[in-house]
This record gives C-alpha cells, sequence and structure tokens, in this order.
C-alpha cells in the first residue's frame, strides 16, 4: 500500500543535492538563466552519470509491513539503475538511446566530472556576483 509521502526520499534528495551546489540564498530572476544553464550543462550529467545513489530494496516482513534496506550492493548512479531496469530503452525519449547515452557517461571520469562541476559552479557565483553589481 503506497502511502501519500513515498516521493519524501527523492524530495529530500533533490533539495540536498540543488542546496549542496546551490545554497539557500536568494537567485535573482535576472540570474535564472544562468543557473538553469549550470544545471543542464553540468550539475544535471554529474548527478545523473557520475554521482553514486543508494537504491532501496523493499522487504515485507511476516505482517505484511514493508521496510526498505539501504545495503551497499544496491548503489550506483540513476543511469546505472536505468540501465538496469529490463527494456530500459523503451522508457527514453523518442531519439535518445542507451548508446548515445553511454558515450555521455563515459565522456569523463567521475572526479573530472566533480572538477569540471565544480569550476563551473566557481564561475556561475563569479557571474551572478558582476550581474548583481551591475543592477545595483
Amino acid at each position: 500500500m503506497r502511502q501519500s509521502n513515498d516521493n519524501a526520499l527523492a524530495e529530500s534528495k533533490n533539495a540536498s543535492v540543488v542546496r549542496k551546489h546551490l545554497g539557500y540564498a536568494h537567485i535573482p530572476q535576472h540570474c535564472a538563466s544562468l543557473v538553469n544553464a549550470f544545471c543542464a550543462d553540468f550539475l544535471n550529467p554529474y548527478v545523473n552519470y557520475h554521482r553514486l545513489c543508494f537504491f532501496p530494496e523493499t522487504i515485507t516482513d511476516a505482517k505484511g509491513k514493508e521496510r526498505k534496506k539501504y545495503s551497499y550492493k544496491d548503489m550506483m548512479t540513476p543511469y546505472e539503475k536505468l540501465k538496469s531496469v529490463p527494456k530500459a530503452g523503451q522508457y527514453l525519449k523518442k531519439g535518445v538511446t542507451l548508446k548515445q547515452m553511454d558515450a555521455l557517461a563515459a565522456k569523463m571520469s567521475d572526479n573530472e566530472a566533480a572538477l569540471a562541476l565544480n569550476n563551473a559552479k566557481k564561475k556561475l557565483f563569479r557571474d551572478i556576483a558582476v550581474a548583481m553589481k551591475k543592477r545595483a
């Protein structure tokens, strides 16, 4: 039986990932395009192809209560999890293939992707600071 709060894990992860990289400060509307470009070009590829996540195994006890178990063997990137699903290709947008996504994942190592993300984040905050000074 599903509960209304089943998405809480996904929502908390999204919030923690976004807050970890962008912080809690207000992002002015005129800087939204900079943040969107950062997310599309660096943050989303890093999270999807290079950042490991726990995926739960649901265990039902004798009374029928479901419990989530998180083990290291179930730790993988979201893209690796997608590929582990039978007939994963059917869930992709039209014109996108697993082969294309494999090429994106292999484009750089996990460490290279983290370095690129951090450098892009520094540039983003510099660009926002410059934009704010121009507006002041």
